[in-house]
């Protein structure tokens, strides 16, 4: 008997944020992560609310999909009208030298904690009765948000969060898509205006954005690692 694959959809729907705000919680925040295989620069987690105005109207951006699968231009096109679709978004990000002395888990943990910490706090401005309940969707198997939060490094956040793991949640679920988008544009554009500096100039961010092109490693090669390159991932 053959063995039935599991399709994942690559158009982002609102059907797993919809099952969370009928178990009760009035907000979700979808989260997902760009940067971690770069060698040089920070690493960004996107955090984008939707809650039951988005789930009613249905009115998903156009061409929203996995970051992955967008191009640039795709990207960048997508950027506003994802601002002004989320309910609050925000980007939290970690240092190089954070990912060398914390290592990448943990770092990423940090840096969601820091988006929720500042997406909730927009949340609350606006709410008039009892603190809202917040669920979020991480894209991938691994909860690093838990593990980090409470510890010495983690920032406060003002309302406790029920994180949901979800595999390839940046194909299914139209928060965490749109949380990728806006980090993934927000750390190009970064890394691109870091390319035009003279002390980075070999390097070719620009294109690479940091990741391991064959220019980006003989760049290393050449003139050896910047002072924004993650030394701990022996260059």
């Amino acid at each position: 008997m053959p063995t039935k694959l599991l399709t994942i959809p690559l158009i982002p729907s609102l059907t797993h944020e919809q099952s969370l705000l009928s178990e009760g919680y009035d907000w979700v925040i979808g989260l997902d992560e760009v940067g971690r295989g770069s060698l040089a620069g920070p690493v960004m987690v996107g955090a984008a609310v939707i809650g039951k105005t988005q789930v009613e109207a249905q009115n998903i951006p156009e061409g929203l999909a996995d970051s992955k699968l967008l191009t640039e231009h795709k990207r960048e096109a997508l950027y506003n009208p994802l601002q002004k679709w989320c309910t609050a978004w925000a980007i939290g990000s970690c240092t190089n030298k954070e990912i060398d002395e914390w290592g990448i888990s943990y770092a990423l943990g940090v840096a969601a904690l820091k988006a929720i910490s500042q997406v909730e706090t927009e949340l609350l401005k606006t709410q008039s009765s009892e603190a809202p309940r917040i669920a979020a969707i991480l894209d991938g198997p691994c909860d690093y948000i838990d593990k980090v939060a409470d510890t010495f490094d983690a920032p406060s956040v003002p309302l406790p969060v029920k994180v949901h793991t979800l595999v390839k949640a940046d194909r299914q679920c139209a928060s965490v898509a749109a949380a990728a988008v806006l980090a993934k544009v927000t750390r190009d554009n970064l890394m691109v205006s870091l390319a035009k500096k003279p002390q980075y100039l070999a390097y070719d961010w620009a294109s690479n954005k940091g990741y391991g092109s064959l220019a980006h490693r003989n760049a290393i090669k050449e003139v050896g690692p910047s002072d924004l390159h993650r030394l701990s991932w022996h260059l």
